[in-house]
């Protein structure tokens, strides 16, 4: 599964030039193949009994005394392999068409190639080392590809931002791991189980301060790459990158490799329920700011971002809530990764129909022109905002009941959540898709071509299924349970639950509103001023703007300092010396004249000197 992806970038990026005829099909096929790898992995797995569905497999020694190179196939790990490689392929063979008329379309997808194989070692790995290796590689792909288009000064700067935003994070998930190993002797996952913390809490060898600690460094480093508060505000500005790194990168997988983080930790959280809390509260908070944030962007690309970051909120909330949440979270998860990535390339359709055209104040009535673009995203909508019987609907609102039973605060703040989100995606597609036409003349709007469409399609299928399937007769429940530690009694799904209804209820009044203000209404070309919650919406909640005043600021007056320190310090002390001994010198250089007198001189001088203290000394 890793080597093949690995080996289409290994040979892409050697190969330069030589491969651009050809590069993008062996960067699909790779893909593709990994596919293949990862459905028999699954086959096998369903055809062993369900104490046996955890098969490690041993490379080699990486880290003497520390940690081996392993790989680990379980339900949880399976279930992100087929994710990645199945939607990663069906976002390869769109770019193709998306792609087809960038000069650098090899190198593209020589990257996403090197995302997949990251993305692969940071699921598949058995231990905290390797995961932490797939962990960076998947962030250097990520800078990548969102930078891909380097001659923009945007794009070079949301990379950047990106890059050091997740180094933050990737700094506490370092610390944690060290934490771990001092603390447990050991970072494979098969070792440190629930039975395994909880006795060395007992016994004294961990303390519940020590374990608390651990579970906050690592939601540090889980906020970091999966976009949550704090760590959220490099998501909106990574739109910069190509449409099909958003669809990948963006929705399906590298954000949620967070919430696999946390779940695939659950000992350490099950053991500190104040670690779990706080999971649970940057959960609701960040599924909050997402979907106000997205209430306010007119750039449809960041108005999916805000979206995302809300519907990961949702699944970071479910994470925090121990085995059975950890079942929706997943769940969760997965049918999100084929709805989001659906809608992130529609939107791509659409800019590809409108000469990159971002702006949904420039669209309208495009319905009527990409019938299959405008079908599927509506799909994708609605599996979003839990249309009854759509993906959303099961897995979304199995998380709010499990979080009303844990919580009520938590779980009716995401009920608001999921009111919200059903107006701000109704506004996205009543702007982009109905209306009146608010084209610019230069814009032709047509049908994208069947490269780009089928996966809508195939995407489309799942969004509409694949909760159902996974969520009915606790089917996923039952197959994760090996992985997670589930119950033996297991909670089904209550679609007419009091919290249920209650959902459906606000989803309908943003509906509701949505289609006063943006479908019935006009639109204006320009947005208007609006409140001042509509400014902070727009302006991310003012995330830039405290960072830059809680760390950027003081970061620069602290280099200033540093650099004045650097100057008239240690600089000033080493030239100094320098200038005083090059000084003494060329006033002592001064006596060398060269004149043999002048010598002879010195020399009378001096033994006069010399005779004249000795005749002192005999007289003393």
């Amino acid at each position: 599964m890793i080597a093949l992806p690995l080996l289409g970038a290994a040979v892409l990026l050697l190969g330069g030039r030589r491969t651009d005829r050809w590069g993008h099909l062996l960067g699909v096929a790779m893909s593709l193949g990994a596919f293949v790898v990862a459905v028999a992995a699954f086959a096998e797995i369903l055809g062993l009994p369900e104490a046996q569905r955890r098969q490690g497999v041993a490379l080699y020694q990486f880290i003497p005394g520390v940690a081996d190179m392993g790989l680990l196939i379980d339900p949880l790990s399976i279930s992100f392999a087929l994710l990645i490689t199945g939607v990663g392929s069906l976002i390869h063979i769109y770019s193709i068409g998306y792609m087809s008329h960038d000069v650098d379309r090899r190198r593209f997808f020589a990257y996403l190639n090197l995302f997949v194989a990251a993305m692969l070692l940071l699921v598949l790995a058995d231990n905290y080392v390797a995961l932490f290796i797939g962990w960076e590689g998947v962030g250097l792909a990520s800078y990548l590809l969102i930078g891909f288009w380097q001659f923009k000064p945007s794009a070079a700067a949301a990379a950047k931002k990106a890059f050091i935003v997740n180094r933050v994070g990737d700094f506490g998930l370092l610390i944690a791991i060290f934490t771990v190993f001092t603390t447990f002797g050991t970072v494979a996952f098969g070792e440190l189980s629930g039975e395994t913390v909880s006795g060395a809490i007992s016994s004294g060898g961990a303390s519940q301060g020590t374990i608390t600690a651990i579970g906050l460094l690592l939601l540090l480093g889980a906020c970091g790459k999966s976009a949550q508060l704090p760590l959220q505000s490099w998501l909106l500005d990574a739109m910069e990158g190509p449409t099909p790194v958003s669809a990948l990168i963006h929705a399906a997988t590298m954000v949620t490799a967070g919430v696999y983080l946390v779940v695939r930790s659950g000992a350490f959280f099950e053991a500190a329920p104040t670690a779990q809390l706080v999971v649970t509260i940057v959960g609701v908070a960040t599924l909050l700011a997402g979907a106000i944030i997205g209430c306010a962007k007119d750039d449809i690309k960041k108005g999916l971002a805000g979206s995302t970051m809300s519907q990961i909120g949702y699944m970071m909330l479910g994470a925090g809530l121990g085995p059975v949440g950890y079942a929706f979270a997943i769940a969760h998860l997965i049918g999100h990764g084929f709805f989001k990535a659906n809608m992130f390339l529609g939107a791509g359709s659409v800019m590809h129909a409108m000469n990159d055209e971002v702006d949904m104040r420039k669209y309208g009535g495009l319905f009527s022109v990409m019938k299959v673009t405008a079908a599927t995203f509506i799909v994708g909508y609605l599996a979003i905002i839990g249309f009854p019987l759509l993906s959303g609907y099961f897995t979304k609102d199995g998380i709010i009941e499990t979080a009303m039973e844990h919580n009520q605060i938590l779980g009716w703040l995401a009920v608001v959540g999921a009111g919200i989100t059903g107006f701000y995606m109704s506004r996205m597609v009543f702007m982009t898709f109905f209306g009146k036409k608010r084209w610019a003349d230069d814009a032709h709007p047509h049908e994208s071509p069947s490269v780009m469409t089928v996966p809508l399609i195939l995407l489309s299928i799942g969004s509409i299924g694949l909760g159902a399937f996974l969520v009915l007769d606790n089917r996923f429940m039952k197959f994760l349970a090996p992985a997670v530690g589930l119950p033996e009694e297991l909670p089904g799904f209550h679609p007419f639950s009091v919290p249920g209804l209650a959902t459906l209820a606000l989803v309908a009044v943003g509906v509701v509103l949505a289609w006063f203000r943006y479908g019935a209404a006009e639109v204006p070309a320009v947005a208007p001023r609006g409140s001042f919650l509509t400014t902070f919406a727009r302006r991310d909640l003012y995330g830039d703007a405290l960072n830059e005043a809680l760390f950027m600021r003081p970061g620069q007056w602290l280099a200033r300092i540093a650099v004045f320190f650097d100057n008239r310090g240690i600089d000033g002390l080493v030239n100094g010396l320098a200038a005083g001994i090059g000084g003494t010198s060329g006033r002592l250089r001064r006596i060398q004249t060269g004149y043999v007198r002048s010598y002879a001189l010195s020399i009378l001088f001096g033994a006069a000197v010399v005779v004249g203290a000795l005749l002192y000394v005999g007289n003393m």
